[in-house]
C-alpha cells in the first residue's frame, strides 16, 4: 500500500469538492430501528455540526414526501446531495426488475429535490445485524455477468428516465470488495452509465489503495464517501475472520485523522481530477448510543475544514 499516516497535504485548491455527511455517520443503517436516532435528531444535529449537504440514507429513513422533506431540509439550511440503494443484481433478471423499481422510487424523490446521484451498493453476503453468512462470498462467472450487465442496464435506465447518475459503491462483505474486484467491475461495466462512488474506508478495509484507483480510473470517479479505518482493529478483523457487522462495533471505522487512508494526499488527488465532486463523510457507527455521533460529526467537519474542504458553517446557523 502507498497510503501512509503522516503525509502532509500539498495545499491544492479543493473548491470543486463539496463536503457532506450521511445518516450512516449518525449510526443509521436501516429505515427504522430502535438502536438508531430519529430522522429529526439526525437533521438537527448535522446542521448543528456544520454540514450543509446530506444523503437520504436507507430508503424510508428521511421523510418520503417531497414537499415535507424539502421543508424539513430548508428549515435547517440543508441540501440533498444523493441517495443509497442496496441491490443483489448477481441474482439475475428478477433482481434487476426489483432494483429498477426501488431505484425509480428513490430517483423520483431525488429529482424532486434537485439531487442527481444515486449510490448503488451490492448486497452483503453477511447479515447486517449478526454478521452470519447468508450466501457464499464467492461469485461464479454467470453471477458476475448478471452483476455487471445488470448495473449497466440499471445505469442506462436511471439516466434516460430520470436524469440520475448511478455511482457504484464497493463494500466490504460483498462480491465487489477488494481493489482487484473493483477494478474488474469498472472494466466490465459501461463507462457511459456506471461511475464510481469511491468509499475510501471500504477500499482500505479490504487492503486496497485508494490513490491507485484514482490514478487508474480518474474519469469514473464522480462521488466520494470519506472514511478511515483503524489499522490495528482491521488486523484483528483479519486474524479473527470477523464480519463487517462484528468489526464496526469494535471501532474499525474511525474519525480522521486517526486511521487510513491519510486524508490530505487523498483530497489532493481528488482535487486534481478537476471535476465537481460531493465528498460525503460516511463513518459506520451502527449500533451507537444517540449522544455519541454529534461530537464525532462536529470534530470531523472541523478536521476537513482544516484541510481546506467545505463548506462548513458555525453554530448557530
Amino acid at each position: 500500500m502507498t497510503e501512509h499516516v503522516g503525509e502532509q497535504s500539498a495545499g491544492r485548491d479543493l473548491s470543486r469538492l463539496r463536503l457532506g455527511t450521511a445518516p450512516d455517520s449518525w449510526g443509521v443503517w436501516f429505515a427504522d430501528d430502535p438502536h438508531q436516532v430519529s430522522w429529526k435528531q439526525y437533521l438537527d444535529e448535522i446542521a448543528q455540526a456544520g454540514y450543509l449537504y446530506t444523503e437520504l440514507g436507507p430508503s424510508g429513513f428521511l421523510p418520503q414526501d417531497p414537499a415535507q422533506l424539502r421543508d424539513e431540509l430548508a428549515a435547517r439550511g440543508l441540501t440533498l446531495c444523493g441517495g443509497t440503494i442496496f441491490s443483489g443484481l448477481h441474482r439475475g433478471a428478477e433482481a434487476l426488475d426489483k432494483a429498477i423499481e426501488d431505484c425509480g422510487r428513490e430517483s423520483r424523490l431525488l429529482t424532486a429535490l434537485g439531487a442527481k446521484h444515486l449510490v448503488l451498493l451490492p448486497e452483503q453476503y453477511t447479515d447486517m445485524h449478526t454478521g452470519t453468512a447468508t450466501e457464499s462470498g464467492s461469485i461464479d462467472p454467470e453471477q458476475w455477468k448478471n452483476l455487471t450487465t445488470g448495473y449497466s442496464q440499471l445505469g442506462r435506465n436511471l439516466r434516460e428516465e430520470f436524469g440520475v447518475e448511478l455511482v457504484f459503491h464497493p463494500h466490504a462483505d460483498t462480491h465487489v470488495d477488494t481493489q482487484e474486484r473493483v477494478e474488474r467491475f469498472l472494466e466490465d461495466t459501461d463507462p457511459e452509465y456506471v461511475d464510481l462512488c469511491l468509499d475510501t474506508g471500504h477500499i482500505s478495509y479490504c487492503d486496497g489503495d485508494n490513490l491507485a484507483i484514482i490514478r487508474r480510473f480518474p474519469e469514473r470517479i464522480r462521488y466520494v464517501h470519506l472514511k478511515q479505518v483503524d489499522p490495528e482493529i482491521r488486523r484483528r478483523v483479519r486474524e479473527e475472520r470477523l464480519s463487517l457487522a462484528e468489526a464496526v462495533p469494535l471501532g474499525v471505522m474511525v474519525e480522521p485523522p486517526y486511521g487510513v487512508p491519510e486524508m490530505p494526499p487523498l483530497l489532493d488527488a481528488l482535487a486534481a481530477l478537476d471535476t465537481d465532486l460531493y465528498a460525503v463523510v460516511e463513518q459506520d457507527l451502527y449500533p451507537v448510543e444517540p449522544h455519541i455521533p454529534l461530537p464525532i460529526g462536529a470534530r470531523t467537519a472541523g478536521y476537513f475544514r482544516g484541510c481546506g474542504l467545505g463548506p462548513v458553517r458555525r453554530w448557530p446557523y
